[in-house]
């Protein structure tokens, strides 16, 4: 039959982390007894003065302008100036549904190639596949944090030649929960060659020593910024991202606004209003509890799991791992993941859906399987999160590490 769908768009598949988290729910459905820590999700509620002004303006139905609600550009520009040092002025900063769409139309205006470093988020290469601009791979390795160097980010620069490229770095990374610690030699190379970084900071207010780290403190005007509610606020579900563009780039923000205006019109009018107390309002309390919370059950999975047959970096960020194991039972990463399922429950992906080669037997494991509400509420007064504590409000994560360490082991 022949086939009325476009060659670059025929291949794709859903979202291998959406694909999990649909998997995994109808494995529970079924009654099995699942350990997610396939999906990346924040399990903490949103702030309630966040969720109070959602309500107040919920009966808002007019659209807004296209770039976003004024008072929340105007508050995010103020959140970059104040973590990052440089001005990203409101009218440089697009409101979009989810800083993933941001991300997309992005690739559907830019005319050139991308760079990737292995790792990275599932939906990068996919996006730029579908607005055909080709992506070229950096491999990175545990000991550089999953991060690549300057040099070879040189050499890569250097064989695309003379045309427009973005890199795309998020850190902490997903899915490697690591930081970037070369940003300052990695942004030299990125002047040089008057490249732009994308620079996904969705994570930013997530690392666990407390400092917000940008690449655009080196590089202002080379690069862009995304972000959004989803992972500090425990938003995922309301899509509201941002998109910040250095005057220098105007432009190009031009172009994005008016695919914008011809795909999603504006963001949800009572979530934009909402927003507006979000990135106002006072919530390092919020954020230092659950990054505590992250921060200790992220160690607790590290420590149980590292050993002679799984290599594996500590977590300084976000809500994810990065296991190696050492096998060759299996031919795949995937196929490992699927075994590990089957055999214990715990729904894991696999790394070559991060651009790992599918012999490497890399997996994601996201530790967010846990009541975070429930969490949260009790670790409001500085309590020590030791192991009894991660045992008591994070079982499912306690039983699923122990799950897989003893897998693991019989390898």
């Amino acid at each position: 039959m022949k086939t009325f769908i476009k060659q670059n768009i025929e291949s794709l598949k859903t979202s291998a982390t959406l694909a999990i988290n649909e998997k995994t729910k109808e494995l529970k459905s079924a009654g099995r007894k699942i350990y997610s820590f396939g999906f990346g999700q924040s399990p903490f509620p949103v702030p309630d003065k966040v969720v109070s002004e959602l309500k107040k303006n919920a009966e808002k139905k007019d659209y807004l302008p296209v770039m976003g609600l004024n008072k929340l550009r105007a508050a995010i520009s103020e959140k970059i100036k104040k973590d990052t040092g440089i001005e990203y002025p409101k009218e440089n900063i697009l409101i979009t549904p989810g800083s993933k769409e941001g991300m997309f139309l992005m690739h559907l205006a830019f005319k050139g190639e991308i760079i990737l470093p292995i790792p990275s988020w599932v939906s990068y290469e996919p996006q730029a596949k579908i607005a055909k601009n080709k992506v070229h791979w950096i491999h990175t390795d545990r000991e550089n944090n999953w991060f690549p160097t300057a040099k070879e980010l040189e050499k890569t620069i250097k064989k695309i030649s003379k045309k427009n490229i973005i890199l795309i770095l998020n850190s902490p990374n997903n899915p490697s929960g690591s930081k970037c610690k070369n940003f300052k030699e990695l942004a030299n190379v990125i002047k040089k060659y008057k490249i732009i970084v994308l620079s996904d900071e969705i994570y930013t207010d997530i690392t666990f020593d407390s400092k917000y780290e940008s690449i655009s403190k080196y590089c202002p005007n080379n690069t862009i910024i995304t972000g959004g509610l989803s992972k500090w606020c425990g938003a995922g579900g309301w899509r509201l991202g941002f998109f910040a563009v250095p005057k220098k780039h105007s432009k190009f923000l031009k172009t994005i606004k008016s695919l914008a205006s011809e795909t999603f019109s504006s963001v949800n009018t009572p979530v934009q209003h909402a927003s507006v107390e979000a990135y106002t309002g006072n919530y390092e309390e919020y954020k230092n509890i659950t990054t505590n919370i992250l921060k200790a059950v992220g160690k607790y999975v590290y420590d149980n799991l590292k050993s002679n047959k799984i290599l594996i970096n500590p977590p300084q960020g976000g809500f994810y791992l990065l296991p190696e194991f050492i096998n060759k039972k299996y031919k795949t990463s995937s196929d490992m993941c699927d075994a590990i399922l089957e055999e214990t429950g715990v729904a894991l992906l696999p790394g070559s859906e991060f651009g790992f080669s599918p012999k490497k037997m890399i997996v994601r494991l996201s530790y967010t399987d846990f009541n975070g509400g429930e969490f949260f509420e009790n670790c409001k007064d500085d309590i020590l999160i030791d192991d009894k504590i991660i045992a008591k409000f994070a079982p499912n994560v306690v039983a699923g590490v122990k799950k897989l360490s003893i897998w693991a082991k019989n390898l």
